[in-house]
């Protein structure tokens, strides 16, 4: 009787573990659900940065949005990272970081392991149309909105195909007036902001 009450024990503990797993991973894969009262931002609106996030140099800027507690976020570290190693004498980087929780910029920097500007201006999100994380805001030298969408179709951001966010610099650098993204570039996925509610 033992044996199959410790065996009965064993079964369901797998199952519940099973059961939070993958409720977790579908979270996560279904688009983050849309804010009441969201106003979306089209690409060539005129996004006025505060004077502390505008390029002194006359770059576009790419804005980052991050939630430490985010497990979207935290997986996307080293594709920003690396877009950061890859354009950072042509972009100006900024991480806009948004959590419910108080982090220091000190402490922001040293999970990215980089030297560049944090801001905790929760206004940001509405004013560039994000309402989750990891979202990417790339702004021109002109200040109007180029991008605003997803780092990468998959959660982990290792699918190279659908790299949208080096895309999107890409095509700013070159000058290409409007690059056409799919669906999953523009439907936010990842975790809702503080304070969003649906």
């Amino acid at each position: 009787m033992r044996k199959f009450l410790a065996v009965v024990v064993l079964v369901v503990l797998i199952t519940v573990i099973g059961a939070i797993f993958w409720y977790n991973e579908l979270r996560y894969q279904l688009p983050t659900p849309v804010p009441v009262g969201y106003t979306p931002i089209k690409p060539g609106t005129l996004i006025h940065l505060p004077d502390s996030l505008k390029s002194k140099t006359g770059k576009p800027v790419f804005l980052h949005f991050f939630n430490p507690d985010c497990p979207c976020s935290r997986f996307n570290i080293q594709q920003f990272k690396t877009l950061v190693y890859n354009y950072g004498q042509r972009v100006d980087f900024k991480i806009i970081v948004v959590s419910k929780y108080k982090f220091t910029a000190d402490e922001i920097r040293k999970k990215f392991d980089l030297d560049i500007p944090v801001s905790f201006d929760n206004g940001l999100s509405a004013l560039c149309g994000v309402y989750s994380t990891p979202q990417v805001a790339l702004i021109d030298a002109k200040d109007q909105l180029y991008y605003r969408g997803n780092y990468n179709r998959s959660r982990y951001c290792t699918d190279e195909r659908t790299s949208y966010a080096n895309i999107a610099v890409n095509g700013l650098l070159k000058q290409q007036q409007k690059i056409v993204f799919d669906k999953l570039a523009l439907t936010s996925y990842g975790c809702s902001l503080p304070g969003c509610t649906n």
